[in-house]
């Protein structure tokens, strides 16, 4: 008998069904076990862990059909949903929609669907689903987190805001702010709050290096009709809006660094006030800011993984590349609608109430 024909034998194909049961089942349990993991354990090495080797599994068969399994993005969406429960964060809320997929609601924002979209490099992306907005990016695997300060202004800044206050809209980023430091605390990751840091040594650069001063002076016309005042920084390095509550707000530049490169910066006594908070709050800035977005938007510092082969055994390097926070195509009509359809001061304002990255 040929080897061909041993191959082909009725033994030989029960043997094989055999093998192929026997590693789905043990698959299976695997399987069984990580969810249980995932559900149950207070370790948050433990439940990155699970979290990462669930987003790998391939449950495919050519013989057995699993019952009802999840994707990649759902294991990452629950993944943040055990590790806020772990930290007693209960403003966001996760759900599995009519398609079986894991989604988020965040505090006040009953009107938002966030969903976890993930690339073929694992990064997952925290998208609200409406303006297809990716609010922040993370990689569990290379335990990187990064928010997307384009995506932040264009969902909050120009989007919610016609809808939300300005105090409902800051409740519902600060759990996002929560989940990012707790990765940081918990569990080593390297994280970039960009506008969102509150540290009065942050700048943040503009990704054009020139920047024409008639911009500034369009805020200077601005800022003479309100009680705020703006001065001229020395060295004519730029100029400093004095806000409410000891709030500096500073767009300059460094006149002994050779590159003169521009910044903003905001400096207050407490370090709770970040630069997206300077553009929810002051309908003025906020003003000026978008009528000239392009020429002030921000350079984004985007978190990538340093190719070092030889480290491969290591946790990889965080290290970073420049991206624009000028607004995509697809968000310049209405931002162009959201500047003319502001009010003209800050009383009006909240009377009302009502794009990659930095």
């Amino acid at each position: 008998m040929t080897s061909n024909k041993i191959e082909n034998s009725p033994t030989a194909k029960i043997n094989a069904l055999s093998d192929s049961f026997k590693q789905v089942l043990k698959r299976g349990q695997q399987y069984v076990d990580l969810l249980d993991q995932l559900a149950q354990t207070d370790d948050a090495e433990e439940l990155l862990a699970a979290a990462e080797k669930l987003a790998e599994q391939d449950l495919h068969n050519a013989f057995v059909d699993f019952p009802q399994h999840y994707q990649a993005a759902d294991y990452c969406m629950l993944f943040m949903g055990r590790l806020l429960e772990m930290h007693n964060v209960t403003s966001v809320t996760v759900d599995e929609n009519g398609r079986h997929e894991f989604v988020a609601t965040v505090g006040s924002l009953e009107d938002a669907i966030f969903k976890f979209v993930v690339s073929n490099n694992g990064e997952a992306a925290f998208t609200e689903q409406t303006q297809q907005q990716p609010i922040f990016y993370m990689n569990l695997k290379q335990r990187l987190f990064q928010f997307n300060n384009r995506a932040l202004v264009n969902y909050f800044i120009v989007y919610a805001l016609k809808k939300h206050s300005d105090l409902e809209l800051r409740d519902a980023i600060k759990p996002l702010i929560e989940f990012a430091n707790e990765l940081a605390d918990d569990l080593n990751f390297t994280i970039n709050l960009g506008i969102l840091n509150t540290a009065n040594d942050q700048r943040f650069k503009l990704q054009k290096p020139d920047l024409q001063l008639t911009v500034i002076d369009r805020l200077f016309v601005k800022t003479g009709e309100t009680d705020y005042m703006l001065m001229n920084l020395p060295h004519n390095s730029g100029a400093e809006l004095l806000l409410d509550q000891g709030i500096k707000f500073d767009l300059s530049f460094d006149p002994d660094d050779y590159s003169q490169e521009w910044a903003f910066q905001v400096k207050d006594p407490g370090e709770q006030v970040s630069f997206f908070d300077i553009l929810l709050h002051y309908t003025m800035v906020r003003q000026w800011y978008l009528a000239d977005r392009d020429a002030l938007a921000v350079r984004s510092e985007r978190l990538i993984i340093a190719d070092d082969e030889d480290a491969a055994a290591d946790r990889p390097a965080a290290t970073s590349s420049a991206e624009s926070e000028a607004p995509a195509a697809a968000a310049d009509a209405e931002l162009a609608e959201a500047v003319d359809n502001e009010p003209a001061d800050e009383e009006t304002a909240d009377q009302e109430k009502h794009d990659e990255d930095d």
